[in-house]
């Protein structure tokens, strides 16, 4: 029994000191593999801008690589008015799918709704591309007569449909969190279940759904194959959502073929809009941390 206990203790002490090491090892991976990712956007880009200044770059209005124009305003207009169309569907249909699982829905509905709801995030983006061309874009044709088979409005639809599953078990989750004496308190002042929603639930986990939003619309602006198939691959600078427009993930999509030829200045404007597309999401991110840590409350 006593070698049975020191060996016990042995293997015992050797996994909770290997354990550590593994999990540093995978922390560490995932950082270097982070860094390797701008150091390789940075490098190409800093070649890119050398034959580029960063002016006509940013602040150009007229995108047409093949012929050695490269102002990248038509695809961040392209980028943003997906994003913004996104938003709007997601936005309203998240939370309200959250508060209905939150704060109505009994533990029976629950387990049934939100595994179904969570599904269409496992749905491939690719599939969700074709949806958008072959269905949403043909039926908001029978009512909009001058849309495009290819054009903004169908993409920004379907990759708010997308979204949705993020906004809405984020935001439930936020309200799941805030303690029911609050709730209890606010029904004993004789509010309605929907006053509670939204005066004391919704306010009381803020910091939550608003982090849930900036994550979506972080997932929303790097989003590629639904806005590949169905938005078109025209660099139109335009706010119609009714026309052809091209993304900042759909022009890396087509630099990327094998057209482009290996460090040409279009190989390596792939790089720049890279690093663009980069700095939008970090910057989301960083506002989602700041946000959820700013208007966080502690109970």
């Amino acid at each position: 029994m006593i070698n049975k206990n020191k060996n016990k203790k042995s293997i015992t002490n050797f996994t909770e000191k290997a354990v550590p090491v593994f999990l540093l090892l995978c922390a560490i991976i995932s950082v270097l593999t982070t860094i390797g990712i701008l150091f390789t956007l940075l490098r190409e880009s800093i070649t890119f801008f050398s034959k580029v200044s960063l002016s006509d770059f940013y602040f150009g209005t007229d995108w047409s690589p093949w012929t050695e124009k490269f102002g990248v305003a038509p695809l961040i207009a392209g980028t943003l008015l997906i994003t913004f169309i996104a938003i709007c569907v997601a936005l309203p249909i998240g939370i309200a799918s959250a508060i209905f699982l939150s704060e109505y829905a009994s533990q029976r509905t629950r387990k049934i709704i939100k595994p179904i709801l969570e599904i269409l995030a496992g749905i491939p983006t690719v599939v969700y591309g074709f949806f958008a061309l072959t269905f949403v874009s043909p039926l908001l044709g029978s009512f909009i007569t001058e849309m495009k088979i290819f054009n903004a409005l169908s993409a920004g639809i379907v990759v708010g449909i997308m979204i949705i599953p993020m906004i809405a078990s984020l935001s439930e989750d936020a309200m799941n969190a805030v303690p029911n004496s609050l709730r209890e308190g606010a029904l004993g002042l004789g509010a309605t279940r929907l006053e509670v929603a939204i005066k004391v639930i919704i306010p009381a986990a803020l910091s939550g759904i608003i982090a849930s939003v900036v994550l979506a619309l972080s997932r929303a602006i790097g989003e590629t194959m639904i806005v590949t198939i169905a938005a078109g691959a025209t660099p139109n600078l335009t706010l119609d959502p009714t026309q052809s427009v091209q993304t900042l993930t759909a022009f890396i999509v087509q630099g990327a073929t094998g057209d482009t030829s290996y460090h040409s200045t279009i190989y390596y404007s792939i790089y720049a809009v890279g690093i663009t597309l980069f700095a939008f999401t970090l910057i989301m991110n960083i506002l989602a941390q700041y946000i959820s840590r700013k208007f966080r409350e502690d109970y």
